[in-house]
This record gives structure tokens, C-alpha cells and sequence, in this order.
């Protein structure tokens, strides 16, 4: 069954297997298909190769394709995030901190911050200052500045998180205090 922000809309077609994660997939005369969208690929098969999947996803590896290792939906002990936009020298995030969660105290060597609270009250600290941030409201995270966000509320926080700089990558967290014991980088 679709999701709220997924459906399928189908004509004419029979014998087939449609899953849709996000957006609109249709059929228009097509029977015995396999069809499958997420949010980050769009699969169709004959039914009657179904079976032959494991060849596709090792011709995938062969290619060396990032979508094999990474998902637009990563989960954190903290909560989650979803890769909205990567492009050169940015990338951009939609972050949900779930009550009680609170992102490791860090900095970066090669990247900025933006957060943007769109729904929530976040706690952020930003070098030695603490302050409470609230809807619509943002703060700026140099490069180098030790940060952390928490959730001390009862409801998730979502933010948009705006990415710059040289280098984006996740391996550029370097982690002074974490609550859920993950080892520091750096």
C-alpha cells in the first residue's frame, strides 16, 4: 500500500508487484512486472526474473555504485537524517532529533553548518554558548567551532541542515563527547 506521499496509479495492468516509497509510479498495459521506487532508485524486472536480482546487485557492485552503501534515510541512536541535496561543495539535510536525543559535542575540519529548526525547540551549543532555538529560527556553525543539538523536549525536532565546504563527507565528525559511546574521530 502507498504511503501518504507515495501512490500508484495503474490501466490495464495485470499480474504484476508495484511498491512505491515516495512518489508516483504508473502502468499502462504491462502485465507480469515487477516494479519498486524508493526514494533513491526505481527497479523494473519481468516477473519471471525476479529470481536473477543477486546478478543485478553484483553487476552494481562491479560499477562501484554509492547507492549499494548508502540510503537518503540514515538512522542515528539520536534519530534520523535524509539526504535532501548533494552537490559540489554542498549538501543539504533534513534532520530529526527524537526527544531525549542529542548529537555528539563535535566540529569539522572542512565543512560549515547551517541549522534551520523547522518544527521544535532545539538546545544548540556553539563553542561555549548555549541558547534555545525554536521554529524558524537558525544559527551558523563555522568551520572548526565545537557544536552539539539536543532535543530536551517531548516532541521530535526537525531541521534543515545546510552543508559547505571543501570536503562533506561523514568521516570529517570529530567527536569530544558522545552520550551513545561511539568513538571519536579525528
Amino acid at each position: 500500500m502507498p504511503t501518504a506521499t507515495s501512490a500508484w496509479v495503474t490501466s490495464d495492468t495485470r499480474n504484476s508487484y508495484l511498491r512505491a516509497e515516495h512518489g508516483l509510479v504508473t502502468t499502462l498495459g504491462v502485465e507480469d512486472l515487477v516494479v519498486v521506487a524508493t526514494a533513491d532508485a526505481v527497479l523494473v524486472a519481468p516477473r519471471s526474473r525476479a529470481s536473477d536480482l543477486k546478478q543485478l546487485v553484483a553487476k552494481l557492485e562491479r560499477d562501484g555504485r554509492s547507492e549499494l552503501k548508502t540510503h537518503p534515510l540514515v538512522e542515528r541512536p539520536w534519530g534520523s537524517y535524509r539526504s535532501i541535496h548533494n552537490g559540489e561543495r554542498v549538501q543539504v539535510k533534513h534532520i530529526v532529533v527524537k526527544p531525549g536525543g542529542r548529537l555528539s559535542l563535535q566540529y569539522h575540519h572542512k565543512r560549515a553548518e547551517h541549522w534551520v529548526v523547522v518544527r521544535g525547540t532545539a538546545r544548540v551549543t556553539r563553542g561555549t554558548e548555549v541558547t534555545m532555538l525554536g521554529e524558524d529560527q537558525s544559527t551558523y556553525i563555522p568551520i572548526g567551532m565545537h557544536h552539539r543539538l539536543e532535543n530536551t523536549g517531548e516532541t521530535p525536532v526537525h531541521l534543515i541542515e545546510v552543508q559547505t565546504g571543501s570536503y562533506l563527507g561523514e568521516d570529517d565528525i570529530v567527536r569530544l563527547e558522545d552520550t551513545y559511546g561511539r568513538i571519536a574521530k579525528g
